[in-house]
């Protein structure tokens, strides 16, 4: 408090202990600052910008009132007047998925080093609050937005006029539907290794789980295992097929009892995630069916879970924090963009995923420990 007059000094000591104005909780502005120190709004604005035409003195005194003063900069008013917001809005379906999360702590560290504030929103796979997040980004003034989209997502019209608006960039759940830039992982190829590795260890009626045909990801991951299957010349059989709705744990125990009531049961069942293939393997375990010998087990995503239970699950490792970093660099490239007309960046980004193999499908015997 050097700097500051004996005066000023007394006039901060009534501001902050006045009951009044602590049962107010007035906001400190520009305004109150200037007024303070009897200078300009514009001075005291440069001095906190640390502007080369304001002197050390002045910043100095407007530094400290302004830490005094609890003063906090208003980024919204500030993005206003200077058309950027260094905001970006995140929208996810759901903020506990284990993948979901490894994908926003990326997004949240490459934003920190790049400067930029991320306001993350959850649809809870709920269309309409989609919908309702989207228009709320645009209202917060962010400067750009990623977005997981719901699996229920077929109509697009909520989400084209975004492209006019700000870049938007899809990543993890996406749809080939919407011209932007896409980030995903290799999930054709990696479904393709999985089913591949249990052709390798002798597997040849393979089922698959996946979700019904709306969703992108699982289609790809369909894909993948259709390609294998033909590329070993394994007998396609659509009684191996199971779609469902909602991929969850509890699907996964109910789709192993059908394929189990089948004449022919399968001898390795895919999952195309991690918590369907460990309802798989509960349901397995329980009926006293070895795993791999009789039945062998692939997931996907690498989750927590898949070490815990056992046999550990064979699965495919998506490197969720590259997704995330990889989604923010894109963004604030095209945020960049000199041509700020031009939004629509029409490109896929595949990240490469890697099978880990586990004891669902490799059986580790005594001597080879």
């Amino acid at each position: 408090m050097k700097l500051l007059s004996k005066r000023l000094r007394q006039r901060l000591q009534l501001y902050i202990f006045d009951k009044n104005s602590l049962m107010k909780k007035k906001i400190t502005t520009l305004k109150m600052l200037s007024q303070e120190l009897n200078i300009s709004i514009s001075t005291v604005s440069r001095a906190l910008n640390n502007h080369p035409d304001i002197s050390v003195e002045t910043k100095k005194k407007v530094n400290q009132l302004a830490q005094t003063m609890n003063y906090v900069p208003n980024i919204f008013a500030k993005g206003f007047r200077k058309h950027k917001s260094n905001i970006i809005g995140v929208i996810v379906p759901n903020i506990t998925h284990y993948f979901t999360v490894t994908i926003v702590r990326g997004i949240l560290e490459e934003a920190s080093t790049q400067g930029y504030r991320v306001i993350i929103s959850e649809s809870n796979n709920d269309i309409s609050k989609q919908k309702e997040m989207f228009n709320t980004m645009i209202q917060f003034g962010v400067d750009g937005i990623l977005a997981s989209l719901t699996k229920m997502t077929k109509e697009i019209d909520h989400i084209l006029p975004i492209l006019n608006t700000v870049p938007l960039i899809l990543f993890d759940k996406v749809s080939n539907k919407i011209p932007c830039t896409q980030i995903t992982v290799n999930d054709e190829e990696a479904a393709f290794n999985a089913v591949e590795h249990l052709i390798n260890i002798g597997k040849k009626r393979i089922a698959i789980i996946k979700e019904r045909e709306f969703s992108y990801i699982s289609e790809k991951r369909y894909a993948g295992y259709l390609r294998a299957l033909k590329e070993y010349n394994i007998k396609f059989d659509q009684k191996l097929v199971l779609s469902v709705d909602d991929i969850s744990l509890h699907q996964g125990k109910r789709m192993a009892s059908i394929l189990l009531s089948l004449k022919e049961r399968p001898d390795a069942i895919f999952a195309i995630t991690d918590s369907a293939a460990i309802g798989v393997i509960k349901t397995l375990k329980k009926l006293n069916i070895n795993i791999p010998e009789e039945i062998a087990v692939v997931g996907f995503s690498n989750s927590i879970n898949s070490t815990i239970i056992e046999p550990k699950l064979t699965t495919i490792n998506q490197p969720g924090n590259i997704i995330g970093k990889n989604a923010i660099k894109y963004l604030i490239e095209e945020i960049n963009n000199e041509d700020e007309n031009n939004f629509t960046i029409n490109k896929t980004i595949e990240v490469k995923t890697e099978l880990i193999v586990r004891e669902s499908t490799f059986k580790i015997n005594s001597h080879n420990i």
